[in-house]
């Protein structure tokens, strides 16, 4: 096979795109996280001007342009999608092989936590001469070890420590992971590479969208994967003080969200509680164009999490016109603009009381002040940061700074 050559345009600095993840994501059929989300973003944007790159077990492959773009077509839904195209676009990338001479100053993207914490990882980036944007979405498994398994926990450590060392830069989505890494870099000695922060836009819920009600009762939405960190279990037991206070009157609780890691007996209380069974519907799996709706009729979005990097329901939610209930994180204090209403993530009985009062009034307008962030605003600050586009001489959005 030849070397990968990049596609003709060569104006800006070539892209090579990680696409390691969504492979696995596509391969798995489970549903997108937030991380998968943002990647998928990277792929539109990038997929006209990049070569693609996967890693298996340790080898690290780059992909022809004829070769990227079918993979590209295979991963952004644009052609079938199936086990066995997937895995033939991957052994021809197995068998390429790319010289320092074709990858030398390319812009190395890696949007999807992936595999970057390993040795051979950081031999190819040396041996390669690419020059590596490492995308850290959080450093939740390292300052909160308590919601990762130990494995997890090893292997983010790894990442944030490879990001800070090997990395060209590194790109987060906001300033309060600004502010977590700077003070881990700090604690831990290691050094601090160039930062850009860009918030995150998410999926743009049309405001027209019908509404899809539940039931006949006014209901919340949370959008969650079931795991210990997004904290289920206060959103219980402030639905069963809602059951005992309205009785029949009481709202409903709507959950979008595959079950996660460590997730154990988190939905127990469902079982356990003849009013939960009646106010609780959980949607393991939803299509975008169903979620639109319900957020469309929700009374609000709830996210009562423990820790976040950033939260792409909340700015969805926002950007749909939705309010927001969500729990007091510096992170959200950030995004909100003031638009939502924060509270201690540890009392169900002001959340019972916020809901049920969300409930018996008509949803109100958004602040006039909230601006969401757009992707157009995104990659202006990543493509002046990662210099693969002219865009050097423009003066960044000042809503998402370049640090």
């Amino acid at each position: 096979m030849n070397a990968p050559a990049f596609p003709a345009d060569r104006s800006a600095t070539p892209v090579l795109l990680d696409v390691t993840r969504l492979v696995a994501r596509s391969w798995s059929g489970r549903q997108p996280t937030g991380i998968d989300r943002v990647c998928h973003a990277y792929l539109r944007h990038f997929r006209d001007r990049a070569l693609a790159v996967v890693q298996h077990r340790g080898v690290v492959r780059v992909l022809a342009e004829r070769e990227s773009a079918a993979l590209f077509d295979l991963l952004d839904g644009t052609a079938p999608r199936t086990r066995r195209r997937i895995a033939g676009r991957l052994t021809r990338a197995l068998l390429g092989r790319a010289t320092r001479r074709d990858l030398a100053g390319a812009a190395y993207l890696n949007v999807g936590h992936t595999d970057f914490d390993l040795a051979s990882h950081a031999a190819w980036v040396r041996e390669s001469g690419v020059r590596p944007y490492y995308f850290l979405h959080d450093l939740i498994p390292v300052l909160h070890p308590q919601f990762s398994r130990p494995h997890a926990v090893r292997r983010h450590d790894g990442r944030v420590r490879a990001a800070l060392t090997q990395g060209a830069g590194i790109i987060l989505g906001s300033h309060a992971v600004h502010r977590d890494l700077e003070t881990f870099a700090a604690a831990e000695g290691l050094p601090l590479p160039p930062v850009a922060v860009a918030h995150l836009a998410g999926v743009e819920f049309l405001r027209d969208a019908p509404a899809i009600p539940p039931g006949a009762a006014p209901y919340f939405l949370c959008i969650a994967t079931i795991e210990p960190r997004k904290n289920h279990r206060l959103l219980f037991a402030a639905w069963e003080r809602l059951a005992a206070r309205l009785g029949t009157a009481a709202p409903r609780l709507v959950l979008v969200g595959q079950t996660g890691p460590m997730s154990g007996d988190l939905l127990a209380p469902i079982a356990a509680s003849p009013a939960l069974r009646r106010l609780v519907e959980r949607h393991p799996r939803c299509a975008d164009s169903h979620l639109a709706g319900l957020m469309q009729g929700a009374r609000a979005v709830l996210m009562p999490s423990l820790a976040e990097g950033f939260g792409l329901p909340f700015v969805e939610a926002l950007q749909a016109g939705t309010p927001v209930i969500a729990s007091d994180l510096p992170v959200f204090r950030e995004i909100a603009q003031g638009a939502a209403l924060l509270l201690d993530p540890a009392d169900p009985a002001r959340w019972a009381e916020a809901i049920a009062e969300a409930a018996a009034t008509p949803r109100p307008a958004l602040p006039a002040a909230f601006t969401a962030p757009t992707w157009a605003d995104h990659f202006a600050v990543v493509e002046r940061f990662v210099g693969t586009s002219g865009l050097h001489d423009r003066p960044l959005p000042q809503r998402v700074l370049a640090a």
